[in-house]
């Protein structure tokens, strides 16, 4: 038995994804491993149809096939993603088709759901039998329970590739928008101040997406800034190397404009749109780049405070992880969201008036300074990552350690004494029987009684 690993690590084999790969190889020597560095030759694979098709020739030759990687801003690195765009793009979706498939990823368990809905949905637009995904911490190899997990893991893939156990799909195929955008009357929304961008990876590529941001673009009085990323001097995807966890500093740091842009154009603007058309089920290999490289920012909500607006092109009400993905994006960045506007959301007329909208509410957001209460996408978020830094991550992202002690993001409930001498005062008495009877009568009126108070203030 042969199974292809499809290595999603820009650091190739030096990865602590590949690690878990070769656990599984050493338990089961039955399967023949086969790896294949993909994300860390993208650029080659790129340029080097040969080499790519080595790789296609490889993945045929095998009976399974193992997508490992671990997490990049919620989803795969840019590099993968690149890597799954040239599948479809060099017409080497036969090879993938009806083979057994599953994923392994390493991560701190931050919306790693969501990278494996879209491993899943990629796989099913190969065809693929899609097994299932397996999730583990960092740090789970070092845990004997959680190896005898990821043993068992390895004993059901293997068994299902043997049995050939079909797979559930779980994504339809999609169905591109067939409507297209004209632009129509357009009510100027005056900005009142606020700087407005508009960032799109490539307009030239869809006409839909074009017309759609150029609409927007025209709304705002004075007229919003337009950026192209194709234009930004980004050499190539996050290297996974962490140097920036130190100081904030990107290993790229004056080798290319992609910190320089991210500073003085993102940071400075207050609106913000980000416009793109979907390929497979993201948006494009260079926006993934856009925001993996951002994490030289590290945990910390560089977008905060700024409203956020989505222009896209293509399939996206069908894609409700990828809505999910920036929705939890924008969230954990303490970032306001405008809207998602889309050419599959109706006909023309709709996409304008929603465009419209959209412009409308992110200067009257703005200027109000409105960013919605936190959900859980950011309250779990920012749990998630507090309890990382504060812990074993501190020494590699001392930046974000810096940041969160200014801003009162280390706020452990441990740290609430009055909360808990009266929790425990209050366990105890709540053991004697006639207490427990008056507690739970007079619960709910007491649970009110902190908003008389908030009811009569003024501001």
């Amino acid at each position: 038995m042969k199974i292809a690993v499809l290595n999603g690590s820009p650091k190739g084999e030096v990865s602590v994804t590949m690690q878990y790969v070769h656990f599984l190889e050493q338990r089961f020597p039955e399967a023949e491993f086969k790896f294949f560095d993909v994300a860390l030759k993208i650029k080659k694979l790129e340029k080097d149809d040969k080499a790519f098709q080595e790789i296609i020739s490889g993945i045929g030759a095998a009976d399974a096939v193992l997508w490992a990687f671990p997490l990049y801003f919620l989803v795969v690195c840019s590099q993968y993603k690149r890597f799954i765009e040239l599948i479809f793009e060099k017409n080497a979706t036969p090879v993938f088709r009806g083979k057994p498939a599953a994923c392994v990823t390493t991560s701190i368990n931050f919306f790693d759901y969501t990278a494996h809905n879209y491993i899943n949905a990629v796989c099913d637009d190969l065809q693929m039998n899609y097994f299932g995904s397996y999730s583990a911490e960092m740090n789970d190899l070092l845990k004997t329970k959680e190896r005898q997990r990821l043993k068992k893991f390895g004993e059901l893939f293997i068994k299902a590739i043997k049995e050939g156990t079909p797979a559930i799909r779980n994504n339809k195929p999609l169905v591109a928008p067939e409507v297209v955008f004209e632009a129509e009357k357009i009510t100027p929304v005056e900005t009142e101040g606020k700087k407005v961008l508009i960032v799109v990876d490539n307009l030239t590529e869809n006409p839909n997406l074009q017309k759609m941001v150029e609409r927007l673009q025209q709304t705002f009085s004075p007229t919003a800034e337009l950026v192209q990323l194709k234009d930004v001097d980004i050499k190539g995807g996050c290297l996974g190397c962490i140097q920036c966890g130190f100081d904030n500093v990107c290993v790229y740091e004056g080798k290319d404009g992609f910190s320089d842009f991210l500073n003085t154009k993102i940071k400075t603007a207050d609106i913000i749109f980000i416009a793109g058309a979907i390929h497979d089920r993201y948006l494009s290999s260079l926006w993934k780049c856009f925001f993996d490289r951002s994490f030289f920012n590290g945990h910390t909500p560089f977008l905060k405070d700024k409203q956020i607006g989505f222009v896209i092109s293509g399939p996206f009400n069908q894609i409700y992880n990828l809505r999910e993905i920036f929705e939890a994006s924008m969230g954990v960045q303490q970032a306001g969201i405008a809207g998602f506007v889309s050419d599959d959301l109706g006909s023309s007329a709709e996409i304008n008036i929603a465009l419209q909208s959209m412009a409308s509410r992110s200067v009257a957001q703005s200027k109000l300074g409105y960013i919605s209460p936190p959900t859980f996408y950011q309250v779990a978020g920012n749990k998630l990552f507090r309890d990382a830094i504060w812990g074993r991550l501190r020494p590699v992202f001392q930046a974000d350690h810096r940041y969160y002690k200014e801003h009162g993001m280390y706020n452990f409930p441990q740290k609430h004494y009055k909360w808990r001498i009266i929790n425990s005062i209050l366990v105890l008495l709540t053991k004697i029987p006639a207490v427990r009877r008056e507690f739970i009568k007079r619960i709910k009126v007491e649970m009110i009684k902190p908003c008389a108070n908030a009811l009569k203030k003024t501001e």
